[in-house]
């Protein structure tokens, strides 16, 4: 089996995860491993090391790479908990290792590798439509492109997913493509040429079995890795 690193949401004082990724990877046929918040470079390699994928879920604002100001309605950085993310993203990504980004996990994972985001992409983009039950929004269309890794897992090239985002991408990071996009031209997934890396805006955990081939994706990637066979995923 296995072992997926799990990143957690941070109150000040106490580490926390919804339950839904824990049961997602659980059914995906992982071992989840809840990761500890850390300041240390060498302790999050260690970790890629002992680990099979990663994924980063949900989370609040990200302030790496952002275009304008964030907006009341968003909740606020969690400058500690997006320090520790971002240790655990460089050593996955330098130990080749694949990853699953979620909402604020695909944002941070993009703000990594040199991209940008929007602060309120519904304010600050002409024709974006609200993407947040904040602003009434509780799902979307997607389009899907017919060449990416996401058409090929879902067996599809559009689909209606959930919706809880106030910021957005601006621009890709290195190495990255776009593979979905809402109507009004929000994107809603990224991913790298191999698949490695996969960022959605929306949340799979909460969408059922419909969510399931992402979070199955990510462990038949590890389980490949483990396995040492990484010519080609």
């Amino acid at each position: 089996m296995v072992r997926i690193g799990l990143t957690t949401g941070f109150d000040g004082e106490r580490q926390q995860v919804d339950l839904a990724y824990v049961a997602a990877l659980e059914t995906a046929g992982a071992l989840p491993v809840l990761l500890p918040l850390t300041q240390s470079a060498e302790i999050a390699r260690h970790f890629a090391g002992l680990l099979d994928g990663l994924v980063v879920p949900g989370g609040p604002a990200v302030t790496d790479g952002l275009i304008g100001e964030l907006p009341e309605d968003l909740d606020p950085p969690q400058p500690r908990r997006t320090a520790s993310d971002r240790l655990y993203l460089q050593a996955f990504l330098e130990a080749g290792k694949p990853i699953l980004g979620i909402c604020y996990g695909m944002q941070l994972l993009n703000a990594v590798l040199g991209g940008t985001i929007y602060a309120d992409v519904q304010r600050q983009c002409k024709g974006a439509q609200a993407h947040s039950p904040r602003r009434g929004a509780e799902q979307h269309p997607i389009e899907i492109a017919q060449d990416s890794w996401l058409a090929r897992l879902l067996k599809r090239t559009t689909w209606t997913v959930n919706t809880r985002h106030l910021q957005a991408l601006a621009t890709v990071g290195r190495g990255l493509r776009v593979s979905a996009w809402a109507p009004d031209g929000v994107i809603e997934a990224i991913e790298s040429p191999d698949g490695r890396l996969l960022g959605v805006q929306f949340h799979p955990e909460r969408m059922g079995t419909e969510g399931f081939p992402l979070f199955r994706h990510l462990v038949s990637l590890a389980e490949k890795f483990a396995a040492g066979n990484t010519e080609r995923f």
